[in-house]
């Protein structure tokens, strides 16, 4: 069972706490990461992309000249994909991207993520995230203060408001609520920080089979 430090943003240690071995020492399952990641993407993808086809862009219908006799190949009109500004022909159309995944896979591929991070030694637990103002460049101080010198996901509740804002304009920081992380963000971070409030609605959520 893994056990670290939790500290306060002086890091100074205030205690310790042990990680279920079932979430937090998970093996690390690289083909789950990746499709979770790749399941992650999809979802975002809007879909909009179009083209049009020789029935949808503008010009005439008329015969540009007559079908025999004249030694050229036969056309119908100048909407055709052979000719200029004429139609698409397989272009793309507005779809949707995003496939279904399993829960228990998206679970699964969570806590292989948060695995590694503890086996790094890059996840890091504070006693209170909350801080007296939301102030950027003071927020990014006390993260570095902790050790944490990268990209780092904060996780804490979203009601911890200056916090939010204090991260918000700092590309390195990415604060996300304990109920919405997904496997991106923190693959995506070399750091994971969480609020002993947050570890606990995470792990809870974590636990449950359904």
């Amino acid at each position: 069972m893994p056990t670290i430090d939790i500290k306060n943003w002086d890091n100074k240690t205030v205690g310790s706490i042990d990680l279920p071995e079932e979430i937090y020492g998970y093996p690390y399952k690289e083909h789950l990461v990746h499709e979770a990641v790749r399941n992650y993407l999809a979802g975002l993808r809007q879909g909009t992309h179009k083209t049009k086809t020789r029935s949808e862009v503008s010009g005439s219908g008329k015969k540009p000249f007559r079908q025999k006799g004249t030694g050229r190949a036969r056309q119908g009109g100048n909407r055709p994909p052979i000719h200029r500004h004429g139609g698409t022909v397989f272009g793309p159309v507005p779809r949707d991207y995003s496939y279904k995944m399993n829960t228990k896979e998206k679970k699964a591929a969570l806590k292989s993520a948060l695995s590694q991070r503890v086996k790094e030694g890059k996840f890091f637990v504070v006693n209170d995230m909350s801080v007296d103002e939301a102030k950027t460049k003071s927020f990014a101080q006390r993260v570095a203060n902790i050790g944490v010198d990268g990209k780092a996901l904060l996780i804490d509740t979203i009601e911890n408001t200056n916090a939010l804002l204090a991260s918000r304009n700092n590309p390195k920081l990415q604060f996300v609520d304990a109920l919405h992380v997904n496997v991106y963000d923190v693959v995506n971070s070399r750091y994971v920080i969480l609020s002993q409030q947050a570890l606990d609605r995470l792990t809870e959520t974590l636990s449950n089979e359904r």
